[in-house]
């Protein structure tokens, strides 16, 4: 269905070009748009018209056009003016709701499509058959990208987004729920990670601008065939949570970028558990002291590379070599032995998303 807003643009635009005024009502005798207040007079008139036969007609002054959907009457169109081209200026205002019309349908269409495509709505042959009906390409490369930004906004950024791509054949801008916005956008043959991480950071200064906020973008993989989309939307939404535990200080997080991550989490929350009991006993990561804790991040930073991390932590060599020591004593995990590293930076990560699955309980 057309916004009462477009349709309100349309007139006043015409008026602006014909010098006449028009008021487009619904079937019930209610004004959807109108360039002139007093033109509800015409109110009274419409019922009739509306359950005549004739598909225009001219009554005390104002003329009428019926507008259709399917063959289903949709709109009135009342004109009101002088002169000649009277009847063809509302012809022609008739013609251009009429367009309207199949232009939004059409999105509606594509739009519904999109929506159950990505949500795995749809039997393989449902996707072919809907796509070379909407005329939508069916071989070509697109990634999904999903666009979070601060609550209470979302509604004002999938228009914002609609209206950023207006004009592009590229992208398809929806929403399934009430959280994200999402973009399946078409790629060139030669685009690849690197491009899309610049649309993302364009959409994210675009919306900067408008006064959005807290914006998060995740993209998935690159699929060449339509029926592939609803993968790249999974792993795009798996990015997005996967980016909040472990990557929170990035605004753009790739699928593809999410490592070992990705696997932790998978993983049931009770195994979580009983990994770190086995790896740190009846402590935890939390109980470190924060000195401790920079000691470790800066040494897996730097590759732990002794020399390297002493350096940037402005300590003497033998001073980290004792904090790794002391480590070493209390959990059993020496830290310059590369499987140890390896077991105990698990170890915190694992600690980290049980503690943000744990914030979702409360």
């Amino acid at each position: 269905m057309i916004s009462n807003q477009i349709l309100q643009n349309t007139m006043e635009g015409l008026k602006g070009i014909t010098n006449t005024d028009l008021c487009v009502l619904d079937t019930d005798g209610m004004i959807v748009a109108t360039t002139e207040d007093r033109m509800s007079d015409c109110r009274k008139i419409v019922a009739e018209f509306a359950e005549s036969q004739a598909d225009s007609q001219e009554v005390l002054g104002y003329q009428f056009f019926k507008i259709y959907d399917e063959q289903q009457l949709e709109y009135i169109l009342a004109v009101n003016g002088t002169g000649e081209n009277l009847h063809m200026v509302g012809k022609m205002a008739s013609f251009q709701i009429q367009c309207l019309l199949v232009a939004y349908k059409e999105r509606f269409d594509k739009d519904n499509f999109i929506k159950n495509l990505l949500l795995d709505n749809l039997l393989l042959i449902d996707i072919y058959s809907r796509s070379k009906k909407l005329h939508i390409q069916t071989d070509v490369r697109r990634v999904v990208m999903i666009v979070e930004a601060e609550r209470g906004k979302d509604s004002n950024v999938l228009e914002l987004l609609r209206t950023y791509f207006d004009g592009s054949n590229k992208e398809f801008v929806t929403a399934v729920d009430e959280n994200n916005v999402i973009v399946v956008r078409e790629l060139a043959d030669h685009e690849n990670n690197k491009d899309i991480e610049k649309v993302a950071r364009a959409m994210i200064a675009y919306l900067d601008k408008e006064n959005i906020r807290q914006i998060h973008v995740s993209y998935g993989t690159v699929v060449g065939e339509i029926k592939e989309v609803s993968r790249s939307y999974k792993e795009a939404k798996m990015a997005l949570d996967v980016g909040k535990i472990f990557f929170s200080e990035r605004d753009v997080i790739a699928y593809s970028e999410l490592g070992i991550g990705r696997l932790i989490y998978q993983l049931p929350i009770p195994l979580c558990k009983l990994f770190i009991k086995e790896i740190f006993g009846g402590k935890s990561p939390d109980d470190f002291d924060e000195e401790t804790l920079v000691t470790i991040n800066k040494f897996f930073e730097n590759s732990l590379n002794v020399s390297e991390t002493s350096r940037q932590l402005f300590i003497h060599r033998n001073t980290l070599v004792y904090r790794l020591d002391k480590l070493q004593k209390s959990t059993g995990l020496d830290l310059r032995v590369f499987e140890d590293a390896i077991t105990f930076r698990i170890a915190l990560m694992v600690v980290k998303y049980m503690k943000y699955m744990e914030s979702f309980e409360y």
